[in-house]
């Protein structure tokens, strides 16, 4: 028969600080990532520490995606007003006729 131990307060509060912190969904998702190999690995440990440093990596590629993405917004955008001022003076010494084609 299993004994049960009151709550103990700290036990309690590092519960909660875990679960707070998201220690508890991470665990569990690896847990369950691991458990969903079709092919168990040969070491289980070795496997929740690559899956850790994974997740600690995403958020560092995400970050630099992030700024990334962000440049690249600005960059186009630039372009975008550079392409517009460019077809407006083309339009100043080309202007085209009805159908669309340049004038010659």
């Amino acid at each position: 028969m299993a004994h049960h131990k009151a709550s103990d307060p700290k036990r309690e509060q590092f519960r909660r600080y875990l679960e707070k912190a998201g220690v508890l969904d991470s665990l569990t998702s690896m847990l369950v990532a691991l458990y969903e190999q079709a092919e168990k690995p040969n070491n289980a440990l070795e496997f929740l520490k690559q899956h850790l440093g994974a997740a600690d990596q995403d958020s560092a590629d995400t970050l630099a995606l992030r700024q990334e993405l962000a440049e690249l917004r600005q960059k186009c955008a630039l372009l975008v007003d550079e392409n517009k001022d460019l077809k407006t003076r083309l339009q100043h010494y080309e202007p085209t006729t009805e159908d669309g084609a340049a004038a010659k």
